[in-house]
Formats: C-alpha cells, structure tokens, sequence
C-alpha cells in the first residue's frame, strides 16, 4: 500500500530502494515511541507540482524534536528541495510525504546522541474521506500539557490518538473527538475541530492541542473572508447547540460532521461556513483563487 519494490526514499543522506531500508531492532523509537514526524500533501497545480507549506511543515518538525531534546540538523530549505526530489524519483504528483526521525540504539531513558532522518511519499486519499462523519465524543483524553509536550508531533502520541479512533469505530462511529485533561473540546485523534454558531466558527485554543497547519491555514481563509472566528475553550454540551462542524488536517484536509453523539446539526453541510471554508481551501492548494467564494 505504502512502497513497492520501485519506491524510493531518502534516509540520512542517500536515495535508497524503500525495500533496502534497514532500522536498528533497539532505536529507542521502536522502543519507547521517541521520535517526531510530519504530514505533508504535494498537488498537482495549475503551477506545477506544490508540496503545501513545507517550510511550516518542517519548521514543526524542527520544533517538535527541540521540544523532546532529539537533535535535528536540517533546514527547511534543505528538507523541501530533498522533498521534491523523492517525488520526483517517484513520479508523484498528488502525494502524501512523511518524514520521520527516529533515534539511534538506545534503552536507556536518555536524549539520544545520533539520529536518523527518512522522507517517503505514496499517493494517499483524503484521510477521513469525502462523506460527513458520525463523530462521538470519546472516552480517552488528550495528553496532559504537563506530562509530555503537546504541541510536539512525537509518535508515541499517537497511541493515543489509536485507541480514541479504535473505539469509536467499535462503537460504530466514523471517528472520535477527545476533550482535554479538564473536560473541555479538544481535537480529534488526527485532526483539529471547529464548530459554527450563529455566523461565528469556534476553536479550542492552543495549549491543549497539536497546533495544526491546516487549522493555521483555516483561520488565514476566516481573515480572507471576513468570517468571525474565537479561539476559545468550551465544554462537549455546546456542541449540541451548533449549527455546524468539521475537522481540519493535513491527512484529512477539510471534512464536515454529520452528527455528535447521533445528534445531527441544524444547518445543512452545503449551507454551513465549513462548506465555504472546505471550497477555499480546495483553491489555495491547488494555487487557485477563491475570490469567488461568497460568505
């Protein structure tokens, strides 16, 4: 699904087969989860081949692994144009990127020494697909802020994220939505939230969840478009009173919700301020306009 016996990669340095690609059995990653990562979309655009905002994308990266005390020699610069050359190799267009850096032989708990740096890139549909989700809201909470680095894409986060998105399929959801560590909205397992309520969208804030590029890129289009938006903090019962949602993510791109808990919104998704934030969007990453775009 992910490579076949023509992908290659980059890792430390070098273009390799993706079926060469070794990992040592004791990187403190595989072990314990300590590394950081990133998601990333390159489109075909009317300009080209557009890997979308990868300077803020491997800005994060750098960030993320500051945060966790993993060393991280890259620039951005030089992580875009190696990016753009493991597309190339590929014949991608319309392709999702992961980096990752993962750390070298360790089983103590201790800040690694040496690291390994690996871009790959597959073709990959819209995370969460293109129907409007059923969403519940799910019995595991988003990491405390004072237990680990929120804000930091690290990979053993995401077990997480794992088990929030494994129940609530159990339960026959489409996806989940987590509350933080005092009960308030948080974000999803792999995606951040937004809700409309009379003519305003509403975001948790930043300190309980990953700071997202898409939810950043979201909140540019509301600038754009005059479109009211509060960051704030607010508890799972004011979602029963909205008249619209959705999710945002890189993976996921922007997806409407259906319905909470079996609860559908008042407004039809076609009508909502998600609709008209999911169309602009859609532009600016295929180097459209959207002026056409009518609030």
């Amino acid at each position: 699904m992910y490579y076949d016996d023509q992908t290659v990669l980059f890792l430390d340095g070098k273009f390799i087969k993706a079926k060469d690609a070794r990992i040592d059995l004791f990187s403190q990653t595989l072990h314990y989860g300590y590394g950081t990562f990133e998601g990333i979309r390159a489109y075909q655009t009317i300009n080209g081949v557009k890997i979308f905002k990868s300077h803020e994308h491997f800005e994060r990266l750098r960030t993320s692994c500051a945060l966790v005390n993993i060393p991280f020699q890259y620039s951005a610069e030089e992580l875009t144009q190696i990016s753009y050359q493991v597309l190339e190799r590929n014949k991608l267009s319309n392709a999702y990127l992961r980096p990752l850096v993962y750390c070298s032989p360790n089983m103590s708990l201790t800040a690694p020494k040496e690291v390994s740096l690996m871009i790959t890139a597959w073709e990959w549909g819209k995370y969460l697909g293109d129907q409007l989700l059923r969403v519940c809201i799910s019995s595991y909470q988003r990491p405390n802020p004072k237990s680990v680095k929120v804000e930091a894409k690290v990979c053993g986060h995401y077990i997480n994220s794992i088990l929030a998105t494994t129940e609530a399929k159990e339960r026959g959801f489409d996806e989940a939505l987590m509350l933080d560590n005092k009960g308030n909205v948080a974000e999803g397992p792999g995606a951040n939230f937004f809700f409309e309520k009379d003519g305003v969208l509403f975001t948790p804030p930043l300190g309980n969840i990953l700071p997202g590029i898409t939810r950043a890129t979201v909140l540019e289009i509301c600038r754009e478009l005059d479109i009211p938006v509060e960051e704030k903090l607010f508890r799972p019962e004011e979602l029963f009173e909205a008249d619209s949602a959705f999710f945002c993510g890189t993976a996921a791109e922007v997806i409407g919700i259906e319905s909470i808990e079996g609860q559908s919104f008042a407004k039809p998704w076609k009508s909502s301020l998600g609709n008209i934030i999911q169309e602009a969007y859609k532009c600016i990453v295929l180097d459209k306009s959207y002026s056409y775009v009518i609030v």
